[in-house]
């Protein structure tokens, strides 16, 4: 498989791509952070489209979430705000994500989205993204995965809270559409997620069950459980990035900020070059030959 002319897979370098959907505070915040991913040598950025009328029919709905109250300290705060309220804040028109999509271009960056309805599939297929993302909560939203199954393009299956059954059906309804093009991103709940709920085991699992790239959309504090992922064989790796984390909405508090961006991609970089090579190298040979003991002939 390939995103914007890069191989995605075994043997291949891990496709990086910031999540900038949940954590941008309008289009010139939005554009800032795309730069900023840019210059980190990320493979892409992430959105989300959506219209906060037709998708929360309850603007009561409370949301709970943490945010972090002093940075020193490290002191945290969980708060609950209407779910409305907060996808208000990140909500954007048609004609700003044509904007964003023609920046991310100009850079050489991947412009991905999630949708969660048949109109925003259409949108996303004529705004030239290369792949379709299905959240979680729509893995058994069967129409929506055919309409996106339809457009030919890649289709990246979150899959948190599901099932493998979950996972195997949904994948046979886009392979039964004739589309083969599926990315499975292993997820955990969680705004930041608990480590004893991550359960990076699965993705073992995916690996054997499905032939196909196998993804992790990291919901957690810090690089680690990336690495740890990566070891694991993930073929990509999606990480939320803000400009504060201080701010208080939804995944801030996770989310890496801009003196991060290059040294997380560096690490991911290090990790993949310490795992590559499995066997001796030329190098390895010369220090050996001259360091092990061995016999010499001594004349008195």
């Amino acid at each position: 498989m390939e995103i914007n002319n890069k191989k995605i897979g075994k043997g291949y370098p891990c496709f990086i791509t910031f999540e900038i959907g949940a954590t941008h505070n309008g289009i010139e915040s939005a554009k800032n952070l795309i730069k900023l991913a840019s210059d980190s040598g990320a493979d892409a950025v992430k959105f989300q489209i959506f219209d906060s009328e037709k998708l929360i029919s309850d603007k009561k709905q409370m949301f709970s979430y943490d945010i972090l109250v002093n940075r020193e300290t490290n002191v945290v705060r969980n708060v609950e705000e209407p779910l409305f309220d907060i996808l208000k804040r990140r909500e954007l028109t048609r004609d700003e994500w044509r904007v964003l999509k023609k920046y991310a271009d100009s850079l050489g960056l991947a412009f991905f989205v999630t949708i969660g309805y048949e109109d925003e599939v259409e949108f996303a297929a004529d705004l030239g993204c290369q792949t379709i993302k299905i959240a979680s909560a729509d893995i058994n939203h069967i129409p929506l995965i055919k309409v996106a199954a339809n457009t030919g393009l890649s289709i990246q299956l979150d899959t948190g809270m599901s099932t493998l059954d979950e996972v195997k059906r949904a994948c046979e309804i886009i392979e039964a559409e004739g589309n083969s093009n599926i990315i499975i991103h292993h997820c955990s709940f969680g705004y930041p997620a608990k480590v004893e709920n991550i359960n990076l085991g699965i993705i073992s699992r995916l690996k054997e069950m499905f032939n196909y790239p196998i993804a992790y959309s990291d919901h957690s504090i810090g690089m680690q459980i990336d690495i740890a992922a990566l070891a694991m064989g993930v073929d990509i790796i999606e990480k939320t990035i803000t400009e504060d984390k201080a701010t208080p909405s939804v995944e801030h508090i996770m989310s890496l900020e801009p003196n991060q961006l290059r040294p997380f991609v560096d690490t991911i970089r290090d990790v993949e070059l310490a795992m590559a090579q499995n066997q001796l190298t030329k190098k390895d040979k010369e220090k050996r030959d001259r360091i092990r003991r061995s016999i010499f002939l001594k004349k008195n």
